[in-house]
């Protein structure tokens, strides 16, 4: 029968893990706790905000790399273009509706009349 009877030590002593929760939420240590729940929250909200702040420059750099990148396309084209047009043949065939036509013989060089000091 001794097995089956229960002592009343046992029964009236608690087990350590009982009592820490009975004191962690005692109000007063509840209270003490709200600045780091607090911080915590600050935290979490920072973590959320710097990743909403990284997406967003990301997404910026993309979109600012291909303006670069058609800036840069047209930059080539515009170039080839004015290329091909101061070419001799290009600009003499854009000049000849204004009556402008291209010098047949060598152009003629004046050169000022230099005067001797004495």
């Amino acid at each position: 029968m001794e097995e089956t009877a229960s002592h009343p030590e046992t029964e009236t002593k608690k087990s350590p893990r009982l009592k820490g929760v009975k004191r962690w939420l005692n109000y007063q240590s509840v209270v003490k706790q709200v600045p780091f729940f607090l911080f915590l929250t600050v935290l979490a909200v920072v973590y959320i905000y710097n990743g909403h702040l990284a997406d967003k420059t990301i997404r910026n750099i993309n979109r600012t790399a291909r303006e670069v990148k058609e800036l840069q396309h047209e930059f080539k084209t515009v170039k080839s273009e004015v290329m091909f047009r101061s070419k001799q043949s290009e600009l003499v065939k854009a000049v000849e509706p204004l009556g402008l036509k291209e010098l047949a013989q060598s152009p003629v060089i004046l050169e000022a009349a230099k005067e001797e000091k004495n």
